[in-house]
């Protein structure tokens, strides 16, 4: 779902800005804090996120995801591929991620490269690694 900056409550998040007091990062410590934040945000369940925590957390993965890309550059890897290592090197098999994305049929077609993966499913993958979900876009 695409939020405009129209739709939202501009008090309610200039209040969630003001709390997060996110800015361009450029330490690992600041990282740290803003994926403290993100991690708050994705605990309380995408469905439950209001349209402003929602812009929050896009503006939050943005940020990260520019300071990774800068400061720990990876080479370039398909999202599938991304999600089969993270599997991989955490001793998981697909059937871990079934009750992320729903289904046995749709971690089949991710893995095997068949079916992108969505911004919701990226959301929920980076939850479920503790990883930017930039890795997943």
């Amino acid at each position: 779902m695409s939020i405009s900056s129209v739709d939202l409550d501009q008090r309610q998040y200039g209040r969630l800005l003001a709390e997060a007091r996110p800015s361009i990062i450029k330490s690992d410590e600041e990282n740290e804090r803003i994926l403290h934040v993100i991690e708050g945000l994705l605990c309380k369940g995408e469905a439950n996120l209001t349209a402003e925590e929602e812009m929050l957390l896009e503006l939050l993965a943005v940020l990260v995801y520019n300071f990774e890309q800068k400061r720990y550059p990876l080479p370039s890897v398909p999202p599938h591929e991304m999600v089969g290592y993270l599997l991989e090197q955490q001793g998981l098999k697909p059937s871990d991620l079934w009750p992320v994305l729903g289904s046995k049929s749709r971690v089949s077609e991710l893995l095997a490269g068949k079916r992108a993966i969505s911004k919701d499913q990226a959301k929920k993958l980076g939850g479920f690694f503790r990883q930017s979900v930039a890795l997943f876009l």
